[in-house]
């Protein structure tokens, strides 16, 4: 089923003037933004939009999408969790057939949240947005370089600077730590999955 974040900020109880077409619309694109600082947050709003009390109500709902996609972090991350133990298997995406990187973190979300991530994991680096390190938070993807080329391995960072992966041939999901010197050496960037423009063809 897939998952609507605006389910939660009713929006039928809005005001006349936010369910106007346009001012909806503008809503929708700066809630991929939900997670900007506010004073940045509602600059942008400001520019688009010149009455600042209809800025006001649209920054409170934003509010709302914040905590609905921190609620869909944690069930991620939990859901992520119950593949502990699942053998690694190449090509793999699912609980019964093992997994390898990129298909268990195209299943976790799927499964999850309903979107679809691209199937390789350096695709799905170049799917999602690029974020520092010191921002990760849980949910998020980690990259490494582990085959000589960029964004060959992928996994869910889970925090505490740990990550779930699936690792190699005769190894099981597990949780690691990305600052021993292995993962550390090999990281090659943090990238967060930012709402529906994640979707892509099942392929």
């Amino acid at each position: 089923m897939k998952v609507n974040l605006f389910s939660r900020l009713k929006l039928r109880t809005l005001p006349p003037v936010l369910r106007s077409t346009s001012l909806l619309s503008c809503c929708l694109c700066v809630c991929l933004n939900a997670w900007a600082a506010p004073e940045d947050r509602d600059d942008r709003l400001a520019s688009l939009l010149p009455d600042r009390s209809v800025v006001t109500q649209i920054s409170e709902r934003l509010d709302d999408v914040r905590q609905v996609v921190g609620e869909h972090a944690s069930t991620l991350v939990g859901h992520a969790m119950g593949f502990l133990g699942v053998p690694y298997r190449r090509g793999g995406d699912s609980a019964e057939t093992g997994f390898d990187c990129s298909g268990f973190v195209r299943s976790v979300y799927e499964q999850t949240i309903g979107l679809v991530l691209p199937r390789r994991a350096a695709e799905q680096a170049a799917a999602t947005q690029n974020i520092d390190r010191q921002d990760l938070r849980p949910g998020d993807l980690v990259f490494f370089n582990t085959m000589r080329r960029a964004f060959s391995h992928v996994g869910i960072y889970v925090g505490d600077g740990k990550f779930i992966h699936a690792p190699r041939a005769g190894e099981k999901v597990r949780v690691e730590d990305m600052r021993i010197a292995y993962w550390n050496t090999r990281f090659n960037g943090a990238r967060r999955v930012v709402g529906d423009e994640a979707n892509t063809p099942r392929r």
